[in-house]
């Protein structure tokens, strides 16, 4: 007989309210006067409340706008359209900051439409909080390592060409990387930075060159926006010339993929090599991508994102590799060997 899963006790109202001055005042670094707009749904509107009443009392203007409508919708259809209604996007270019507390798939999607883009161009602070609100076990000192991680991994990279990426499940393939500065997606939001999860995710990501890739990347971890909900149960198979997919092989994820993108522009590219630098990102899951031992690889959209980035996609699907090495070709030194951190 299978076990009946175990609700998590209720938070208590001192817990909601130190993981809201963890966002604020750590992640976001709200200063008075201040304009913040707080994206969320009917889930978690509880702790965009509680971050709202933290802003106000730090001297900012909050601003919770419920986008519940829209998010079921785009979850339940990958093709529903992503982009925010106009009176949504003119809040968030017009913000200081931009807390987006909404579903992480969501979310992880999100960041890939013009607003955010435009948002960053504004010098605005724009992040993700993850699941977990109330519960995260890390201190401020451990999102300084994670940053640490990161900043490591950018100075080893800085002027390099090209990558290897391995993993036991069959991954082995190389990216181009030349000419593309590194995207830092951390837990302390600066002014103008790429937005991404906080706090417990760390990533270094490039926009891939987009005619470079060869190889095989074998997808064993989170596959995202076609209705995964943790890691897959079957594998999924990208086979890469020239930069794009020539096949996607699998069980009914690799199905599922294939029916996401199929008639979709600029979904044959391989738009993005990451990979993660956070003790502390859950090994399941959309944050899984900013977990240590992980890196991923997108189909899609890089050009709002990514430095450098040519290719225009109304999506962007990310696909996670477990256990991963990192090899830099130029010189020879590993960031990632065998799954365990070398820097």
């Amino acid at each position: 007989m299978a076990e009946e899963a175990v609700e998590p006790e209720p938070r208590t109202e001192a817990e909601l309210r130190a993981a809201a001055e963890l966002i604020v005042d750590v992640c976001f670094e709200v200063k008075e006067g201040e304009v913040v707009t707080i994206i969320t749904d009917n889930r978690r509107k509880e702790e965009a409340e509680m971050v709202a009443t933290v802003v106000s009392e730090r001297g900012g203007w909050p601003v919770v706008a419920n986008n519940d409508t829209q998010i079921r919708r785009a979850l339940q259809d990958t093709l529903f359209p992503m982009v925010p209604p106009r009176n949504l996007h003119t809040a968030i270019v017009s913000s200081d900051d931009i807390i987006i507390m909404t579903n992480l798939e969501w979310a992880n999607r999100f960041a890939h439409v013009p607003a955010v883009k435009e948002a960053c161009a504004n010098h605005s602070r724009i992040g993700s909080v993850e699941e977990g609100f109330g519960r995260w076990p890390i201190s401020v000192e451990d999102i300084r390592r994670t940053i640490s991680n990161a900043q490591a991994a950018i100075k080893l990279l800085e002027g390099k060409k090209r990558v290897r990426v391995t993993s036991p499940a069959g991954t082995d393939v190389e990216v181009s990387i030349e000419g593309r500065p590194a995207l830092e997606v951390v837990p302390v939001k600066a002014k103008g930075a790429m937005m991404g999860p906080v706090p417990l995710w760390g990533e270094v990501a490039y926009g891939a060159v987009e005619t470079e890739t060869e190889g095989t990347i074998v997808v064993d971890g989170n596959l995202l926006g076609v209705g995964v909900p943790g890691n897959v149960e079957h594998p999924v198979t990208w086979h890469v010339e020239d930069g794009r997919y020539t096949a996607i092989e699998g069980d009914w994820e690799a199905e599922r993929l294939r029916s996401v993108i199929s008639g979709v522009p600029g979904t044959e590219v391989v738009a993005e090599f990451a990979f993660g630098t956070s003790d502390f990102a859950p090994k399941v899951g959309p944050s899984s991508k900013g977990r240590k031992g992980t890196a991923h690889f997108a189909l899609g959209d890089n050009q709002n994102c990514y430095p450098g980035g040519q290719n225009k996609s109304a999506l962007h699907l990310d696909g996670v590799n477990l256990d991963i090495s990192i090899q830099i070709l130029d010189t020879g030194e590993y960031i990632v060997k065998d799954g365990v951190w070398q820097l």
